[in-house]
Order: structure tokens, then C-alpha cells, then sequence
């Protein structure tokens, strides 16, 4: 009796060390299983007909002072009009095109008075790929940014030529129940979040959705009359203290050189 007593304990731990590794074992195969399945799965695709459809309209950031259209950009006059506060404004159209606006200020830590501010403005044409990603290419010779450093720019800011494609790794359209309004979440090409645009325009405010600095476009604003052209620049005189970067030659020694000639030979022919 002795040596079953003592056997006895020795049985119900085989079994139950039979149990687990026989538990461990099948639980084992089970996530095996599970992984190579998930493996083989399909990576999601976007339905890109819906996702165009969401994204039409003008998006802005919190600020809600930058918007895109002529209030940013006025490309007769080459002029970027300085928002009230930065922000970031993108405007989509469901068939393909894109428009960026955004003023950003970064402070400076040596001298907190002579932050540095950037105005950039571009537009083009999208795509959005199966799996999400969104390729903005623009119109190379659209592009314009405005830079101002008031300490190294004695006052003037440089006025440039701009071109970057932009990829987004995933964008998103969702209802925000806190502030009432659409937002729109971009992903950036790394995967980090941008901060998140808000709808304020549908249809969205946008400039022509062509290239503006084309040849037929530079013949067509040629032929405005002066009238026009002089009041547009009375318009926007003090809008911008912005300079162009500087040319080769300076075309006010031209128009000073027309306007003396003109004079002098209306001089002559009322003399004669």
C-alpha cells in the first residue's frame, strides 16, 4: 500500500506535464497557423473614386487664416499675400488636381525678435495609388515662395521660383464630433501625422486648375490693357514689401530709357 501511495503522485504528474506540452503544443500550431494566414493575406486597397470624392474642397488648419485661391497668390501681379496668423491649406478637386498654401514662422533662439517666415504656394496634378499613398507633382513653373528673415534681409524679403513633389503615405476623411466639421488627417511619406486640416470650402476655392505660366497663358496677360494692369498694382501696393530675386539685367532701366525717349521725341515733333 505504501508503494502505490507513493507511485500515485508520480502518475497525475506525467499526465498533467503530458497535458500542457500536448496544450502547448496545439495552442502553438494555432498561432502558426494564424501568422502564415495573416502573411498571405492581401495588403487593403482604397476604393480612389470614394477617397477623391471625400477629399474635394478647401482644407485649413486651426488657425483658419490660410486658405488657398487669389486672397494667397495672385499670379498677375506675382504677389503672396502674408496671412494674418501661419497655417497650412491644401484644396482638391475630385478630378485630379491639387493647390497648396502654407505660412510658416520659425523663431529664432538667439534673437526672439527676428523670427524667419516662409510663404509657399504651388499647384498640379494628384494621384492616389491602390494602397493609399497620394502623389502631388505641380506645375514646375508655377510654384512661388516668399522668404523673410528681418535680420539679415535689411527689410526686403526674396521673392523665388518654387517646385517639390509631395507624398503622403495615407490620407483620411472623418466627421469630427468634437468640432462639428470634416477633418482631414494626412500622413506624411514617413508615416508621421501632420496636423489636421479642417473643411472650409466645398467646392473648394482654387485658382484655374492649368498651368498659368504657360505660352499661351503669358500671351493672353500680355494683352491686358493698362488700365487693368495699373490698377492691379495700385491694388496691391502695400501688400508686400517682397523683392524678386535680381535678373541679369534690370528691366526699370529699360522702361526709364522708353519713357525719356518718348518725351524727347514728343519734344521734337512739337517744335518742328
Amino acid at each position: 500500500m505504501l508503494y502505490l501511495s507513493f507511485l500515485l503522485p508520480l502518475a497525475l504528474v506525467n499526465a498533467i506535464d503530458t497535458t500542457s506540452s500536448s496544450a502547448s503544443s496545439s495552442s502553438a500550431d494555432v498561432s502558426s497557423a494564424s501568422s502564415d494566414a495573416s502573411s498571405s493575406s492581401p495588403s487593403p486597397t482604397v476604393d480612389v473614386q470614394d477617397l477623391q470624392q471625400q477629399l474635394e474642397g478647401t482644407w485649413s488648419s486651426k488657425s483658419n487664416q490660410v486658405f488657398t485661391g487669389p486672397g494667397f497668390f495672385d499670379p498677375i501681379d506675382e504677389l503672396l499675400i502674408e496671412p494674418s496668423l501661419p497655417g497650412i491649406s491644401y484644396s482638391f478637386t475630385s478630378d485630379g488636381f491639387w493647390e497648396q498654401a502654407t505660412y510658416q514662422v520659425s523663431g529664432n533662439p538667439k534673437n526672439p525678435k527676428c523670427p524667419a517666415a516662409a510663404l509657399v504656394w504651388q499647384h498640379g496634378k494628384y494621384d492616389i495609388l491602390d494602397n493609399g499613398t497620394m502623389i502631388l507633382t505641380p506645375f514646375k513653373e508655377d510654384g512661388r515662395m516668399l522668404v523673410s528673415d528681418p535680420c539679415t534681409d535689411n527689410g526686403t524679403s526674396t521673392y523665388m521660383r518654387y517646385n517639390s513633389s509631395i507624398t503622403f503615405q495615407a490620407v483620411t476623411v472623418s466627421l469630427d464630433d468634437y468640432h462639428g466639421m470634416y477633418k482631414l488627417q494626412i500622413y506624411q511619406f514617413d508615416g508621421s501625422p501632420m496636423q489636421p486640416l479642417y473643411l472650409a470650402y466645398r467646392p473648394p476655392m482654387m485658382l484655374p486648375t492649368q498651368a498659368i505660366n504657360s505660352a499661351s497663358s503669358s500671351n493672353s496677360t500680355s494683352k491686358r490693357s493698362l488700365r487693368d494692369l495699373v490698377k492691379r498694382n495700385l491694388q496691391n501696393k502695400y501688400k508686400t514689401n517682397a523683392s524678386k530675386t535680381s535678373s541679369f539685367v534690370d528691366s526699370n532701366i529699360f522702361w526709364y530709357i522708353s519713357t525719356g525717349m518718348l518725351c524727347l521725341g514728343s519734344i521734337i515733333f512739337l517744335l518742328s
